[in-house]
């Protein structure tokens, strides 16, 4: 298609230099499609949290119903969707970006219309359609039920928005279409919402407050994945430690730890993850379940944001350092071999060089096996924004940030190095990045490990591996047989 018009070659090349995040759809997501087609197709990029890809695929199940269908060729789509992440203003100019490229294609395919989904929807509402005129339609994460109205409405030629947050709306009862799978491993939103303040933290303005889902419903999901390949599967919440659902029936209240052992108890061979726990909830209770089920993985994404008491207080975490080094403490006494990450800010408002260090000596002494670090973005609307100027230099936020890299780097090959010699327990998901004759799959704790292939394995397969060799960030081995 792009052959013969000039301008599109131009705007494929574009779009080729700036493609991030994009859902691709496998083989699998694609044949399971029953209902009637239109005709018409969408395309659907992602960025920011696993809870945007999930969403994604909800979304994707609600524009099967009325017949569209999804396709790996921007070209080919008849409504491109982008799902947004207001967390860092990088994210949102990478955002503005993939609309300039959309809207070019727009005025070269009349007819193609495109909308924004997620928290960057909710955040700028109507300007998307007023000021900048980039899109058709503008979707927040609670009102996604609502897109075949609002795409009829743009066919017609109508802007539409619906940016409402619900108290209620989990998706319980849509069945997420699989996009991006490798058909080993899938999300389960759990929950919706945050009633935390961080106050660097949008979410709660963009995703509104926290309800859990049916425990029913997850438990019925997760059988599902099953009985259809799936060998694994992450529990999606923006604080999944403080899940609770109140049967309406019997009154019986199911924490987060009743859930994660009524998931793993759907099979022994299904692995389950969770993201994200938050410090001040996580509980013995939840430790001692997944201590208990072989299947729940050793591995705890545990985000200290810093390392600082005074820091921890402006940012309205609700947990000081020794708190939350008492939390690492209980889950590496009950779970020993426990893997724990973390998130971090640098160069949060009002922050000191000493108060910095303790952020670095707190990579040291959790041991973390990897971090997302970042340095501190004004998000407008936070509290952090309304009280607090933003008064760390850039270089020096970049100079901090460096540090705790290059500390975690350190601390990350440590951790790996350790693992030589060990024998782990590997779900294959698929072929290595480098090569189709190697494996890569990862181990309870959450590392990544590639390895040669060998006759009679294929992806969902579980395999022993021993660990041969170690990068900061992949562990290299070899089959190990019984």
């Amino acid at each position: 298609m792009y052959d013969n018009n000039p301008t599109l070659v131009g705007i494929k090349k574009e779009i080729d230099e700036a493609k991030q995040g994009q859902v691709f759809y496998d083989e699998k997501a694609l044949a399971n499609v029953e209902k009637p087609s239109n005709g018409k197709h969408f395309y659907i990029e992602s960025y920011g949290c696993q809870m945007n890809f999930s969403d994604s695929e909800i979304v994707a199940s609600i524009l099967s119903e009325v017949g569209y269908r999804p396709t790996r060729a921007m070209e080919e789509a008849d409504l491109i969707l982008v799902n947004t992440c207001s967390i860092r203003e990088k994210a949102e100019e990478t955002v503005r970006q993939r609309l300039r490229i959309f809207d070019k294609m727009k005025r070269q395919r009349p007819g193609t219309m495109v909308g924004v989904l997620g928290c960057m929807a909710e955040r700028l509402k109507a300007k998307f359609l007023e000021e900048e005129k980039l899109v058709d339609m503008v979707i927040g994460p609670d009102a996604y039920r609502d897109l075949p109205n609002l795409v009829a409405g743009a066919e017609e030629g109508e802007r539409g928005v619906n940016v409402l947050l619900s108290r209620e709306e989990t998706y319980a009862d849509i069945s997420p279409m699989r996009l991006d799978s490798n058909g080993v491993s899938a999300f389960i939103s759990i929950m919706r919402g945050c009633n935390n303040m961080c106050s660097f933290c949008v979410v709660p303005f963009t995703r509104g407050r926290e309800r859990s889902r049916d425990c029913f419903s997850i438990v019925s999901e997760a059988q599902d994945l099953y009985e259809r390949g799936y060998r694994e599967v992450t529990l999606l919440g923006q604080n999944v430690d403080s899940y609770r659902w109140e049967n309406p029936e019997t009154q019986e209240v199911v924490n987060f730890a009743n859930l994660l052992e009524m998931v793993a108890l759907v099979h022994p061979d299904m692995r389950v993850r969770f993201s994200t726990s938050h410090p001040k909830d996580i509980t013995d209770e939840v430790l001692h379940t997944i201590a208990r089920y072989e299947n729940i993985c050793k591995y705890i994404h545990l985000p200290v944001q810093s390392g600082n008491s005074v820091v921890l207080e402006r940012m309205n975490r609700t947990y000081d350092r020794e708190w939350y080094m008492e939390r690492v403490q209980a889950i590496y006494r009950i779970i020993p071999e426990c893997a724990i990450s973390s998130d971090i800010i640098a160069g949060f408002c009002g922050e000191l060089e000493h108060e910095h260090k303790e952020t670095v000596s707190m990579v040291e002494w959790a041991n973390y096996s990897m971090s997302y670090m970042f340095f501190y973005s004004e998000r407008p609307g936070t509290l952090a924004a309304r009280k607090y100027p933003d008064d760390v230099p850039m270089e020096v936020k970049k100079r901090r940030l460096q540090e705790i890299v290059d500390k975690q780097n350190e601390v990350s090959l440590r951790h790996n190095k350790a693992d030589i010699g060990k024998t782990f327990k590997v779900l294959i998901e698929g072929d290595s990045k480098k090569s189709d004759r190697q494996f890569k799959g990862r181990n309870s704790q959450n590392k990544m490990i590639v390895f040669p292939k060998v006759n009679g394995l294929k992806p969902g397969d579980y395999a022993w591996v021993k660990v041969t060799g170690a990068t900061s960030a992949t562990l290299m081995g070899e089959v190990s047989f019984p």
